[in-house]
């Protein structure tokens, strides 16, 4: 999944797939991980947030989604 670097100061880069709706999130730390169940509204929602960060902890880390660790 190709990912977009973001500038956070917890978030390194997003990825999102369309088909699967998979959200992909890279960490500064290098923690990698794909949040499974997401809407394409919430992908561009927080592509488009003002604080990649916060978006991210409000509305998909503390939310209803389902996610993996790759790394």
């Amino acid at each position: 999944m190709t990912r977009q670097s973001v500038n956070s100061s917890n978030l390194r880069s997003v990825g999102y797939d369309p088909v699967y709706s998979v959200l992909e999130v890279e960490f500064n730390d290098g923690g990698l991980y794909q949040y499974h169940a997401v809407p394409e509204n919430q992908y561009n929602s927080l592509m488009r947030a003002s604080s990649h960060g916060e978006y991210f902890d409000a509305h998909i880390k503390k939310g209803p989604y389902r996610y993996t660790k790759l790394r």
